[in-house]
């Protein structure tokens, strides 16, 4: 084969890794932890989805200043620059939505009632360990 069918910018070659299942994996979990960050911060402000201030643990509520509305709105910023983060580069904003869902657990775990959102979370953060992983493989191909 010619150096021009194996590079990864020629059409035969992005078929080819779109064919290629871990390749799909690594799309589909940059999409989603690209773009669920972004809407769940942007709803942070709108409190469209669910009540966001009554997932903030008390002790939590009680460490940082203002109401838990303006913790969920710092919560929102968070969210969305890992989504940005995700999106521009992979291999650092899976383990930062990793991260973050850690924290996000922790919370969750010292609210009664929010352990089953907390093994939800812990499934979540297991995909962005899985993109990062992908990502130190496939996104560093494609540059």
């Amino acid at each position: 084969m010619s150096s021009a069918t194996t590079s990864p910018t020629t059409p035969a070659a992005g078929r080819s890794a779109l064919a290629d299942p871990g390749y799909q994996a690594y799309l589909i979990l940059r999409t989603g932890f690209t773009v669920a960050p972004i809407l769940f911060g942007l709803d942070k402000f709108a409190n469209l989805l669910a009540d966001w201030p009554a997932y903030l643990a008390p002790w939590i509520d009680g460490l940082v200043p203002g109401s838990a509305q303006a913790a969920m709105y710092a919560v929102g910023v968070v969210e969305i620059a890992a989504g940005i983060a995700v999106a521009l580069a992979p291999r650092f904003g899976g383990w930062l939505v990793a991260g973050w869902l850690a924290g996000i657990i922790v919370n969750l775990l010292t609210i009664p009632g929010h352990y089953d959102i907390a093994l939800r979370d812990f499934g979540l953060l297991l995909g962005a360990v899985a993109l990062a992983r992908l990502a130190q493989r496939y996104h560093a191909e494609r540059q």
